[in-house]
């Protein structure tokens, strides 16, 4: 019997970790297939506070693993495949195999919709990235693309003419699925400019990116954009399918929290009692691994308030 069972191994995961262990709770966590969630496949780490010189990602996922061990959290490569509740017990169910506990916190995060390049991961990390908050410091004076016609490309634009100095959005279509308010304040962006009816045919560069051929969706035609780096801004999905009947979520999948309906109601629980969630799979606007990380320690405590009622 464990006290709280953690699904996932990002920063929210292990943070939970960290705050239930230390706390003196029975903790097992599910670390699946990919330790260390996104931030495995990211290369420098600049905005995570404690890290002036920066630290790479794999670096900081294996730290904050070694920080939960420090403290006894137990740990599993196993994938989790359901969870279901009996009575005032929490059960995790895993393939044949069946864990039980008091609680469960979920932190399986989310997944960046990729772009279906053939050359895709080839330039992952070398002037291709899935986040202007993270990267954008980075191409300072570069020109950049951004693919999507969304609010997400709309916002990673306009964030990133901050630092480049131009930046192309790069949509399949004519029209755009974003708010027009969104559209309108990108279209006065100065350094911002549109090409539309286009799909990315080849990535190019030796060691980075340095320039797209672009094939237009009607006509055919093909021309060449230099580019010092892509931004793909065309959503993300939640990893929260096995959860599908069992926890109340929105319609991309995303976990709905309670919030505070009163000053003792916990911010992380989830539309079935005993069950937490924190991180990318919750939220749909940030997106960031300090603020997954503070939302994995506010589970962690949210489970030991639960637990000690």
């Amino acid at each position: 019997m464990y006290d709280v069972m953690i699904i996932g191994s990002g920063p929210a995961a292990y943070t939970a970790a960290i705050y239930a262990s230390r706390a003196l709770l029975k903790t097992l966590l599910f670390a699946g297939p990919q330790p260390g969630g996104q931030l495995t496949t990211t290369t420098e780490i600049g905005n995570f506070p404690g890290f002036p010189e920066g630290i790479m990602g794999p670096e900081l996922m294996e730290r904050m693993r070694k920080q939960a061990e420090k403290y006894k959290t137990e740990f599993s490569s196993d994938v989790v495949s359901a969870v279901r509740k009996q009575d005032t017990r929490s059960f995790v169910v895993v393939g044949t195999k069946e864990y039980e506990g008091k609680t469960v916190i979920v932190a399986t995060g989310a997944r960046a919709k990729p772009l279906g390049h053939p050359d895709e991961e080839k330039y992952r990390g070398k002037g291709l990235s899935y986040c202007a908050t993270c990267d954008g410091f980075f191409f300072k004076g570069k020109q950049i693309a951004v693919v999507g016609g969304g609010d997400t490309a709309m916002e990673e634009a306009n964030f990133l003419s901050k630092f480049a100095s131009k930046v192309t959005i790069i949509h399949r279509r004519e029209e755009f699925r974003a708010s027009p308010i969104e559209l309108e304040k990108t279209k006065k962006n100065e350094k911002v400019s549109f090409l539309t009816n286009k799909t990315i045919d080849a990535i190019k560069g030796e060691n980075v990116i340095q320039s797209l051929t672009l094939k237009d969706t009607v006509t055919g035609a093909v021309s060449e954009l230099s580019v010092d780096g892509l931004f793909v801004a065309i959503g993300h999905t939640p990893a929260t399918d096995f959860l599908k009947g069992t926890l109340v979520m929105d319609e991309k999948g995303y976990i709905q929290i309670r919030g505070t309906r009163s000053p003792t109601d916990a911010h992380t629980h989830t539309s079935v009692d005993g069950i937490f969630a924190a991180g990318d799979c919750v939220d749909v606007r940030y997106r960031q691994g300090i603020i997954a990380s503070g939302m994995g320690a506010m589970a962690g405590i949210d489970a030991e308030k639960y637990l000690g009622k």
